[in-house]
């Protein structure tokens, strides 16, 4: 079939109004991916797009894993991504965070890290908080200390009275454990020395204490709870400004003249020198999902307290804690 001269002419036109459509098309596309979201793009604009993977410092089953495995939980919701809890106990817990702080910092490892954090480095562990991007507090276990039972101290005062005369041997959860710093914080607060026995745990600590074998125990608030209502024990004070939101019946250390705030305090971090956009991903996804009932719930019934402190307000605490610690731990 011929064509007329005018129709070939027409079609000429309208093939060089398409291809020029197209070209203007693929300009804006080409705008759109390299103008002023190229920076966001090539630090990781899609994040996150696969699985994340948590650290836990600690073996399963204890406070650290439960916080971990449950904010791990709301945050997948959060970032609408998969995330791997994985254990690595060892070195009272700078082995996981040394592991961690090693890693690449893309967002896609991070870890949890507990009290310890500001207490490593004073031990002779070679990490400390300056080795990781900190993203915010999830978490607070206030310390308490409590007697048998049948204890002869019925109140603070008295025990650390008796510390002044004779030996008072108080269990915690291991040489170089926060409730062993607690417990030294509390002899410095009292004017005293506390005789410390390091147990392998809490739940030992606890045991021994329940038993006799011990004059007290420094231990959290959950751990040492349970056995007062078996009336195992009897719990002196709790270490925290506040009365505790669940335990109301504690009377606090300061209440009796002993300004003694501890509490293993529990956050999340991850290596240093994340994208900008990511750590803001990161965030915002855990200031969410702290205050998610999810979270919440299951975390406030085992005695700990839900506690928010974002990325700044987090690193600021943590660097106080560490010269604090710095004070007690290297003398």
């Amino acid at each position: 079939m011929k064509l007329h001269h005018g129709n070939k002419k027409g079609l000429f036109k309208h093939a060089l109004a398409v291809t020029a459509t197209i070209g203007m098309a693929a300009a804006l596309v080409g705008c759109s991916s390299n103008g002023g979201d190229s920076g966001k793009a090539a630090s990781g604009s899609d994040y996150p797009n696969k699985p994340i993977t948590l650290t836990v410092q600690a073996a399963p089953g204890g406070g650290s894993d439960l916080a971990s495995r449950t904010i791990a939980k709301v945050l997948e919701k959060e970032l609408g991504t998969s995330i791997v809890v994985e254990n690595r106990p060892g070195a009272s817990g700078s082995l996981a965070v040394k592991y961690v702080a090693g890693l690449k910092p893309d967002g896609y490892h991070i870890g949890f890290t507990p009290v310890e954090l500001a207490m490593f480095d004073h031990l002779g562990y070679d990490v400390s908080p300056d080795d990781v991007q900190l993203l915010g507090e999830i978490m607070n276990q206030p310390g308490t200390i409590a007697v048998p039972a049948d204890s002869p101290y019925k109140d603070l005062k008295s025990l650390v009275e008796a510390a002044k005369t004779k030996k008072i041997t108080v269990s915690n959860s291991g040489a170089g454990s926060s409730w062993e710093a607690a417990t030294k914080l509390l002899g410095k607060a009292g004017g005293v020395e506390f005789t410390p026995v390091p147990f392998d745990g809490g739940a030992p600590a606890v045991t021994a204490a329940s038993g006799g074998k011990v004059d007290a125990v420094v231990a959290g608030a959950g751990e040492t709870h349970a056995a007062v209502e078996n009336g195992q024990l009897r719990v002196l004070a709790i270490f925290s400004p506040d009365p505790h939101p669940v335990f109301t019946d504690i009377p606090t250390a300061k209440s009796q003249g002993y300004d003694i705030d501890f509490g293993a305090w529990g956050g999340l971090y991850a290596p240093k020198g994340l994208p900008d956009d990511v750590a803001k991903t990161l965030e915002d996804a855990i200031a969410k999902a702290v205050k998610s009932p999810d979270f919440v719930d299951p975390i406030s019934k085992t005695g700990t307290v839900v506690v928010y402190k974002d990325a700044a307000d987090f690193t600021k605490f943590v660097n106080e804690e560490h010269e604090r610690f710095g004070e007690v731990l290297e003398k």
